[in-house]
């Protein structure tokens, strides 16, 4: 699916009394295929945001990286953190991760700083990546041993750090599982991203996520919190869509974006080509609804007041 959509044709539909679907589909397309005529606020503040689900094939990777991507199309500098020794981010941002590649785990070792990790993506200048090499398979174990051990990601996230990377945004795509990873990245972020697809399971295994992130809180990390809950793989064929949307919503209000991302093939097959579904169909439905909800997020981190201080941050 493509659209050729000039601004003059938009401005031609939206000019008219009467807002038709087809109308609403060719200003989405636009966002898409226009971003310097539609840029996104930045934040009043640099946000860092866990990108968390320990149940498996949600859409956690694929979130992660399409919504940094569209932050850093429409102007707004975004870093993803590939936490998974899968490395799947760093697959569909196109970098490197072959070991021995610098990698989030010398950061995480103090190894190296994380201005000596992070790569610039090839879905966007605005877009770097610190990549995760198999390396980090082992990172659970090593980090067991060590002095603060649930620190070390927000060591290597440090103010300087990312002042020097100048990044607006960073994203954390954690592990699938409640492990030591995935707790590095909940007491380095002030923000948890949640990912649910409208399926059957959806809510399965959140209320034990919910809990370990009150235990983060309550512990270790007293700014973090569920900013925002993003609803994925939704099929509008389907009553039971609607009713895990409607439950999700009634449960969880307004931290729920308005916009659901559509189950899609070519979100699935687009990293695959080691690109993010905006770059593989930009024309595609996955590609519009990741913009827009990505829209959401820029204009909710716009009118967000400054957090509690965490060092500077």
């Amino acid at each position: 699916m493509s659209f050729n959509v000039s601004e003059h044709d938009v401005s031609r539909e939206t000019s008219q009394p009467d807002w038709t679907p087809i109308a609403e589909e060719a200003e989405r397309a636009a966002r898409v295929l226009h971003p310097d005529r539609h840029r996104m606020p930045r934040p009043s503040h640099r946000r860092i945001l866990t990108v968390a689900n320990q149940k498996g094939g949600v859409g956690k990777t694929t979130s992660t990286v399409n919504l940094a991507a569209a932050l850093a199309m429409h102007g707004v500098r975004a870093l993803v953190i590939d936490l998974d020794p899968q490395g799947n981010a760093s697959t569909a941002l196109g970098v490197e991760h072959r070991l021995g590649t610098p990698s989030v785990y010398e950061a995480l070792l103090g190894e190296i700083p994380l201005s000596g990790a992070a790569v610039q993506s090839t879905a966007s200048p605005n877009l770097l990546c610190v990549p995760a090499t198999i390396d980090l398979a082992g990172a659970e174990i090593e980090l067991v041993s060590m002095v603060a051990r649930e620190n070390r990601l927000l060591q290597a996230l440090s103010p300087e750090a990312l002042e020097e990377l100048d990044v607006d945004y960073v994203f954390i795509d954690c592990p699938p599982s409640l492990g030591l990873l995935t707790v590095n990245a909940l007491v380095a972020a002030s923000e948890v991203l949640i990912p649910i697809q409208c399926e059957y399971y959806a809510l399965e295994g959140l209320g034990q996520l919910l809990s370990n992130i009150d235990l983060v809180r309550s512990h270790l990390n007293t700014a973090l919190h569920v900013s925002t809950i993003l609803l994925t793989m939704y099929d509008g064929r389907t009553k039971l869509a609607d009713q895990v949307t409607n439950e999700v919503r009634s449960h969880f209000n307004h931290t729920v974006l308005r916009t659901v991302i559509p189950r899609s093939v070519k979100v699935s097959e687009a990293p695959g080509y080691s690109q993010t579904i905006l770059a593989y169909d930009p024309g595609s439905r996955g590609a519009m609804s990741y913009v827009d909800a990505a829209r959401e997020i820029a204009e909710r981190g716009a009118a967000m007041s400054i957090p509690i201080d965490r060092g500077g941050r």
